[in-house]
């Protein structure tokens, strides 16, 4: 069952210039996807589609489907509650003050019964290492912490999706390392938009490169990130797990790799 679909999507922004341009693919249930590619390829606009945050133009109609349902107006609020998106500044996603206000904030829009909630929120903050943090103020944690604040703010909700716009920048080696882990335990799809190419050859079976808008190639993770070529034409680079080491080509998708220049 495919739980994305994008189809011929296109986006300008006010100013007339082209963001995202003729833009499909789909992802099957339990992928893990990165949307890798350089500084101001997309990424971040294609990701404000995925639950509405980005409205389509009137010649975009239901060019984004989520569980089989377009992202239309009247199916947005059914839809959020399955796609769970962590923006790449956490300070962007918190906004109360205290952890358990915040984590709370999501399932109580869905209308749950108070113990839901808190049953919730318990689990979601002992899933994500923040067990105890409730009273805490989120601008006093660390960047690592804030971010396991707002992922397990999505895991309260429940959904069935997750999207993640640079889920580890700015984090130290450790924090890298366990965030990591950490969406490697979660058993959902995942769409990650990220420059860490070591978290796309460690996590993620397909990789997605955009560029000025465009899908460049579609394909097998590992296959994409050892084709030195590739990736420095588009402002990439191979990752130094992959230096030494061929790519493994066990994982597979249905639509081989694709490449043309851009």
């Amino acid at each position: 069952m495919n739980v994305i679909e994008i189809t011929n999507l296109h986006f300008h922004y006010p100013d007339g210039s082209a963001a995202l341009r003729d833009i499909s693919f789909t992802i099957p249930e339990g992928e893990c996807v990165a949307l890798i590619g350089p500084n101001g390829a997309g990424k971040s606009t294609l990701l404000l589609h995925l639950n509405g945050l980005l409205p389509e133009s009137p010649n975009n109609h239901s060019a984004v489907r989520i569980l089989g349902q377009p992202a239309t107006a009247a199916n947005l609020p059914s839809i959020r509650c399955q796609v769970g998106l962590l923006f790449q500044d956490p300070d962007d996603q918190l906004f109360c003050p205290t952890v358990l206000e915040d984590v709370s904030f999501g399932p109580e829009q869905l209308g749950l019964p108070p113990a839901d909630i808190t049953a919730r929120v318990r689990e979601s903050l002992d899933r994500v290492g923040l067990a105890g943090f409730e009273s805490r103020a989120p601008h006093h944690l660390s960047g690592g912490e804030k971010r396991r604040v707002c992922l397990a703010g999505v895991l309260a909700c429940q959904g069935s999706i997750l999207v993640l716009d640079e889920p580890t920048s700015d984090l130290d080696p450790r924090g890298r390392r366990e965030f990591k882990h950490l969406l490697q335990s979660l058993p959902v799809t995942k769409i990650i938009a990220t420059h860490d190419l070591e978290l796309v050859a460690q996590l993620c079976s397909r990789a997605i490169l955009l560029d000025n808008g465009v899908i460049v190639a579609d394909g097998p993770a590992l296959d994409l990130l050892s084709n030195e070529p590739l990736m420095l034409e588009h402002g990439l680079e191979k990752p130094h797990l992959l230096q030494h080491h061929p790519p493994h080509t066990g994982h597979s998708h249905s639509r081989p790799p694709e490449h043309s220049g851009a």
